[in-house]
């Protein structure tokens, strides 16, 4: 009887266990891979820096960066550019570990940071502070915007829960899209009743980095650096999770709290960004399939490619928005559509899309 000396591989909370060799070579292909995905965020950014309305050499750029002298180009990279840049990278960096911790939690390929109500409850924050609080400044609309994707996140998690069931990703998306339309409606009367906050709401409603500068940056980073550690530190267990429920359970996870902690990581990611930014289309969606048609389905590194590629995606938008729209520009909410749509479409044509 001829026996099998293949390497058995079994599957365990990671993912599917592979012999040492191959595991070694792999997280050396995948490292490798991580470490150029930074340089060319770090390529990217310089780029944002030295690019815009206002031609200033390259040379004088890279001086300016490191020596400012007070100087007209000196003040438009030091208060304008590099905020502008910093944004992206940590808006971007949020929009895309949302996205994938979304796409895992709800086991749906074409999860996006809309889905479960967030965008919104963060549209409707605005709409209130314009409407009827009289808030005008980008500082402003941050915290109102960050209040109404935390209380949505919460009344999606409680209907989701609601009842003797458990928690499951069909339920949260249901009551994602009920809450979704709820809230547009409400947007929808109060912006018809308001023009003067429909004039000022159309502005943040596009999604752009423009115009904000350090200490919208500071407001937000807390909150995305702690949903940042959390989403990383749920990836094990939501590998677990992408094979069931019954499964996870099998393997030591705590469903109804990886989710509950998930949703709050989310609330805290995509809310931050889109109280930030204003609300950016296809990053959260196109980025994770990029991260995942680069490293497989492993959360961990998913999540650590996505958190990466996003920000590089979110910046050469902007970039690119400057170049088309000089001596103006295109915010980034456009050319992401224009951008991440056709990525998107390719993807979907190289690699079929499964249920996660």
């Amino acid at each position: 009887m001829a026996v099998d000396t293949k390497p058995a591989i079994a599957a365990g909370a990671d993912g599917p266990v592979r012999p040492a060799g191959r595991r070694s070579t792999a997280a050396a292909l995948r490292g490798a891979g991580l470490l150029a995905a930074l340089a060319v965020l770090l390529l990217v950014s310089l780029l944002g820096i030295w690019w815009g309305t206002r031609d200033i050499p390259f040379t004088e750029t890279w001086r300016l960066l490191w020596a400012p002298d007070g100087s007209q180009a000196s003040v438009i990279i030091h208060e304008y550019r590099i905020p502008r840049t910093l944004l992206g990278i940590l808006v971007g960096a949020a929009l895309g570990l949302s996205g994938a911790l979304k796409q895992a939690l709800t086991r749906n390929p074409l999860a996006d940071p809309g889905l479960l109500g967030v965008g919104l409850g963060a549209a409707t924050g605005v709409v209130l502070a314009i409407g009827f609080f009289g808030v005008v400044t980008a500082l402003g609309y941050v915290w109102f915007a960050f209040a109404g994707a935390a209380i949505a996140s919460v009344v999606v998690y409680l209907l989701g829960s609601a009842g003797r069931s458990l928690v499951t990703p069909d339920r949260l998306v249901v009551a994602g899209a009920a809450v979704t339309a709820v809230l547009f409606a409400f947007n929808s009367a109060v912006l018809l009743l308001k023009p003067r906050a429909f004039n000022q709401f159309r502005f943040w409603t596009v999604g752009s980095l423009a115009g904000r500068q350090m200490d919208v940056f500071w407001v937000v980073l807390p909150f995305i650096l702690v949903g940042l550690v959390l989403a990383l530190a749920l990836a094990p267990s939501l590998n677990a999770l992408a094979m069931g429920d019954q499964m996870g359970r099998a393997l030591g996870v705590n469903v109804g709290r990886t989710r509950a902690a998930g949703m709050f990581a989310v609330m805290l990611l995509c809310g931050a960004a889109t109280a930030a930014a204003g609300p950016i289309a296809f990053v959260g969606l196109v980025v994770p399939h990029m991260a995942r048609f680069l490293v497989g389905p492993d959360q961990r590194w998913l999540m650590a490619y996505s958190a990466v590629l996003a920000p590089v995606l979110l910046i050469a938008s902007d970039v690119l928005g400057r170049v088309i729209g000089a001596p103006g520009e295109v915010q980034v909410g456009i050319v992401t559509a224009f951008v991440g749509a056709p990525l998107f479409l390719a993807l979907c044509r190289r690699r079929k899309l499964v249920s996660l």
